[in-house]
């Protein structure tokens, strides 16, 4: 029988639906646990979607797994990857718990991967170049931590993504501000709105429950975006690509053009994360590359990321590195992308319709997919 793959989404990111394409490529029947109005809904490559409800995570997870019966569960946020690992406590020693630690890798070990701060300074002492990040305990103690990151200074809160919960201080009163306002939780008033204005319950639960986030302070470098994304299986890594982002969305949001690259930096650094945290599924880090074309770690995303949806060959197309995983069939393998510099569609085309990257790189349109197309449109 074909593998089959949950995918697992809070948000409506787009990713999760060129995902479904790179698993039905390698063979796999795909399922979807998303809000309503996913675009990965409308794939022609979903056997079954099912409904995702914020009120509800659990409940949710549970009957799509019930339903749609997977060998791996792939999250595509940071959000479910916490749904996952609450689903786990609960379900301790029974077969969703194995599933959860099959597609996961080893779950006592999330509360250090999703600790901004922890994990980076356990990749650091592993000997990962890492530039100095702080947890801020409080107030009283970020001006002893700016004294080690020294200014300007990135203020990073725990449990946020996409860009946001993310600000660079010049300023030791810009520092104090951004503390102030990412660990301090918003008012129930101004999630009310939030809720109402997003159309999105995850709102109301802060509202119903507002809670303290943990900040860290990081030492700003200078110099340009950089990524992995790699698959991995019990520690290991069993595929994996490299990149440089060329335009991202502001200054540290998402890349719209990236430039595919070969970095035995990055690629010890994604090996050594693996093997640290005992991980399976799809992952990326986060880099800077400096000046002198070194990259320095500053961040662990421990989910499917955007730029893992992309074909670039045998040991680069992470669905069907994680198919291997799966079956002992062979499995099959996308066409690669023969353009190392990416644009991703329509990000660029909307940013500057007279972008040098349109006629150069490799657009990543689904063309296969029309009902996607569509929607990323729409």
């Amino acid at each position: 029988m074909a593998p089959r793959i949950l995918l697992y989404a809070t948000l409506k990111w787009p990713s999760a639906a060129r995902y479904a394409g790179g698993f039905a490529a390698a063979g796999c029947d795909v399922f979807a646990l998303v809000p309503d109005g996913a675009p990965v809904q409308a794939s022609r490559y979903v056997s079954g979607s099912h409904l995702y409800k914020p009120l509800a995570p659990l409940r949710s997870l549970r009957k799509a797994i019930a339903k749609s019966s997977p060998d791996l569960i792939v999250p595509c946020d940071d959000r479910a990857v916490r749904h996952l690992l609450r689903l786990y406590q609960s379900e301790k020693g029974s077969p969703v718990a194995a599933l959860i630690a099959r597609s996961l890798g080893s779950p006592e070990n999330y509360d250090r991967v999703l600790s901004r701060s922890a994990s980076l300074a356990e990749l650091r002492a592993q000997g990962v170049r890492v530039p100095e990040t702080l947890a801020v305990p409080n107030e009283e103690e970020l001006d002893s931590c700016l004294a080690v990151t020294g200014l300007p200074a990135v203020m990073k809160a725990d449990d946020s993504w996409g860009g946001e919960g993310v600000v660079i201080a010049k300023t030791r009163e810009e520092a104090l501000a951004a503390y102030r306002k990412l660990s301090n939780p918003p008012s129930r008033l101004r999630s009310i709105a939030r809720a109402m204005r997003r159309r999105d319950a995850h709102f109301l639960l802060a509202a119903a429950k507002p809670q303290a986030t943990a900040v860290c302070v990081q030492r700003f470098i200078e110099g340009r975006p950089a990524a992995s994304a790699f698959a991995a299986h019990n520690g290991k890594v069993v595929g994996a690509l490299y990149y440089d982002v060329l335009v991202a969305n502001g200054t540290i949001g998402p890349p719209s053009v990236i430039r595919r690259v070969d970095c035995l930096q990055m690629e010890a650094a994604s090996r050594t994360a693996a093997r640290c945290f005992g991980l399976s599924g799809a992952h990326g880090l986060d880099f800077i590359r400096d000046s002198s074309g070194t990259v320095h770690l500053i961040e662990i995303n421990p989910r499917a990321t955007q730029g893992g949806t992309l074909p670039f060959g045998a040991g680069r197309d992470l669905p069907a590195a994680l198919a291997s995983t799966l079956t002992s069939d062979p499995i099959r393998i996308r066409r690669p992308i023969d353009n190392e510099v990416v644009v991703f569609f329509p990000k660029e085309w909307q940013r500057n319709p007279a972008s040098p990257y349109l006629k150069s790189g490799h657009h990543d349109v689904p063309w296969d997919d029309p009902a996607i197309m569509d929607a990323a449109l729409g």
